[in-house]
């Protein structure tokens, strides 16, 4: 799944030279967080919540609210941002993108291309809708957690197990997280299952190490077995 189609293409940006208060406005108006800062249209850095509440505090002690209020409209943006930010490339993998957030602790990446231009922004809220899309739970059904020895076939042997009770398969995701060396954990979601023959599956697939069953019959209902 790559960057490109799951970036946020129209970006809210403000050039190098605009004040902190224009920047308040806009993550107002537009309900965002975070703002790419521009000059000659080339990245140069991030604006944010964060970076505007720490010099706002830092002027608060020693001004009146009038003298504050002046100073935000003095203050550039390039005084506060975050300058020459991390960045990805709109052919790098959602995952990846992933990564570097997580490990730099960021909350977005602006996604340039190969002339450097800003074409987009890609946030935690679009890795959040990757996961949702690459689960299927929006589309309900059951969700089957296993325990499976990391080797060639383990997963089929499960996949021909529900080929047999008929449904159709939603998604397929393996982590090795919690799971013994050797093994790993395998995530199936199914849907058009039948419910009563369910127990009977259940008991079928206890012997691959069953974890746990999620059933999300409806948005707002669902079943949790552990065993």
């Amino acid at each position: 799944m790559l960057v490109k189609n799951w970036m946020s293409k129209d970006v809210i940006t403000v050039d190098i030279d605009d004040s902190m208060k224009t920047a308040i406005k806009l993550m107002e108006d537009y309900n965002i967080r975070r703002i790419p800062v521009l000059k000659k249209d080339r990245l140069k850095g991030i604006v944010s919540y964060l970076d505007i509440n720490r010099e706002s505090a830092s002027q608060a002690n020693a001004l009146a609210v009038s003298e504050l209020n002046y100073l935000i409209e003095k203050i550039k943006v390039k005084d506060i941002m975050s300058a020459n930010p991390k960045t990805i490339s709109p052919h790098d993998t959602v995952e990846e993108a992933a990564v570097v957030m997580l490990e730099q602790k960021i909350g977005s990446l602006p996604v340039i291309d190969s002339n450097g231009k800003l074409i987009g922004i890609i946030t935690e809220s679009d890795i959040f809708k990757v996961l949702i899309s690459m689960t299927g739970i929006k589309q309900g059904g059951i969700q089957f957690a296993f325990n499976l020895p990391d080797k060639s076939g383990s997963i089929k042997e499960v996949a021909d197990v529900f080929r047999s009770y008929g449904g159709s398969m939603l998604s397929i995701m393996t982590s090795y997280e919690h799971a013994e060396e050797g093994y790993r954990q395998v995530y199936i979601r199914m849907k058009n299952i039948d419910r009563e023959e369910l127990n009977k599956l259940i008991n079928e697939l206890k012997r691959f190490d069953l974890l746990y069953i999620v059933d999300n019959q409806e948005r707002t209902r669902k079943i949790f077995y552990e065993f």
